[in-house]
């Protein structure tokens, strides 16, 4: 008996997407990579393309899309700050229009669904760590909330799909995550810190640094995506996913330093408007319910990671 699926990956040539586009097809699965290339790239599922089980569409999301497809993991919108506030407009219909067409064609097909929502939802937050059940404490008219409650209306609107059409959802909440991919101008943390380090630049450290971050290997992602949309129907979500490891971001610049053998200085930067002080997922849900949690130690994640930024910034 055949088990292979047909899966759609929207967002499939970006950093999480092309690790899923692999995880899928080193299980068997026949995969649709769907992308319009705005922050994905060629480059990461280059390798990808000469496999028969593999398929590149180029699309927007904010556009409907007629597929024939067992599931779908949505993961379209640009993730960054850098990014999602080019066009915060934009940022908003992808995550919204992008959600309606693809809960669309899911209902069409009778398709199991996945929304890759964030740790954002939770904002700034009041209770630490952050489980589910906690609401956030997010400004909805901010200059991060174009990102941030477009991914709580996509939220929305999985449950509404769900319970209005009996959808089979799944919604897991991604906490910071790096690794090899990573897009090197996408002014997050990880990257900004090893590419500044490798180039000799000084390290831009916003705030005093004791701002905390929880910082999870994309492999052990990948692997909690794949267990959640295999979990019991009863499993809608959210799950947090991310690694409850916390340490502060100036702990993290002195351990890139380090690792790189750089002789770059770390220099204080103003903190930028809205940014949260702290975030470390409580991943009870995902212990109990899918039996997950991340193995991968930053140091061992950092590793992989700064050999792919070193060839990366070798070659420009």
């Amino acid at each position: 008996m055949l088990t292979n699926k047909r899966i759609a990956i929207t967002g499939g040539a970006g950093f999480l997407g092309s690790h899923l586009c692999e995880k899928l097809l080193g299980l068997g699965h026949e995969v649709l990579c769907i992308d319009n290339f705005f922050t994905g790239t060629k480059q990461n599922i280059l390798h990808l393309l000469d496999n028969p089980h593999f398929e590149l569409i180029r699309h927007d999301v904010t556009f409907p899309l007629y597929l024939e497809v067992d599931e779908i993991y949505n993961l379209a919108c640009p993730a960054s700050p850098i990014h999602y506030q080019f066009d915060p407009v934009q940022t908003t219909k992808t995550s919204v229009h992008g959600a309606i067409n693809m809960l669309g064609l899911a209902k069409r097909v009778k398709a199991k669904i996945f929304q890759a929502s964030t740790s954002e939802v939770y904002g700034d937050p009041q209770v630490h760590p952050q489980p589910e059940s906690y609401w956030g404490h997010v400004n909805p008219n901010g200059v991060r909330a174009c990102y941030d409650e477009g991914k709580r209306c996509a939220e929305t609107l999985f449950f509404d799909y769900h319970r209005q059409h009996r959808l089979k959802i799944k919604i897991a909440r991604i906490f910071n995550t790096y690794g090899p991919r990573m897009h090197p101008n996408d002014g997050r943390v990880v990257s900004n810190f090893i590419v500044q380090a490798l180039q000799g630049k000084p390290i831009t450290v916003y705030g005093d640094g004791s701002q905390s971050r929880s910082f999870c290997y994309v492999d052990d992602l990948i692997d909690g995506f794949v267990r959640l949309m295999d979990s019991g129907d009863d499993l809608t979500g959210p799950v947090n996913l991310g690694n409850p490891g916390e340490f502060t971001i100036l702990e993290l610049a002195e351990k890139v330093v380090a690792m790189t053998g750089s002789k770059s200085e770390i220099v204080f930067r103003e903190l930028p408007s809205d940014d949260p002080q702290q975030r470390r997922p409580d991943i009870t849900l995902a212990k109990n319910k899918l039996g997950w949690e991340p193995t991968i130690k930053l140091e061992d994640g950092l590793k992989p990671t700064i050999e792919f930024f070193s060839r990366l910034v070798k070659a420009l």
